[in-house]
């Protein structure tokens, strides 16, 4: 084989791997049943269910929240963050989660909150929180 092609051969190669890795890294969005059906990372649309009880105690872990989502379907589950407690987290209108079931559990690696901006009526801010560790 001339040089030329092995050349181009390596090349297609490479740009396939990159297209399947960038592809497999992404998450699509779903709801909790979705979650449930499947071992892949997921994003949930979803309003904090502010009727039911945050937990975060910083002296016992500083990595563990928890709290209550009710995603666009209506389902209700519990969401677990294994990260601090986002500022503001009470006054999000609407959250977007990325993460995956573990049993009945929501495990969220990542938290996208849009909450209403207090300066004003038409702007809404968005914060986002990631979890420190990929242990999920």
């Amino acid at each position: 084989m001339k040089k030329s092609s092995i050349l181009g051969l390596v090349t297609i190669a490479v740009a396939i791997a990159v297209i399947i890795s960038l592809y497999s890294k992404t998450s699509s969005y779903g709801s909790f049943s979705d979650a449930k059906k499947t071992a892949a990372e997921l994003r949930v649309v979803g309003h904090l269910d502010k009727q039911k009880e945050l937990y975060y105690d910083a002296a016992k872990d500083a990595n563990y929240f928890s709290f209550y989502v009710k995603d666009k379907q209506g389902e209700e589950c519990k969401v677990v963050f294994p990260g601090t407690k986002p500022q503001d987290f009470e006054r999000s209108e609407q959250i977007v989660l990325t993460g995956q079931m573990v049993g009945n559990e929501f495990h969220a690696s990542d938290i996208l909150m849009k909450c209403p901006s207090k300066y004003t009526q038409d702007k809404i801010d968005v914060t986002e929180a990631k979890a420190k560790s990929a242990n999920i």
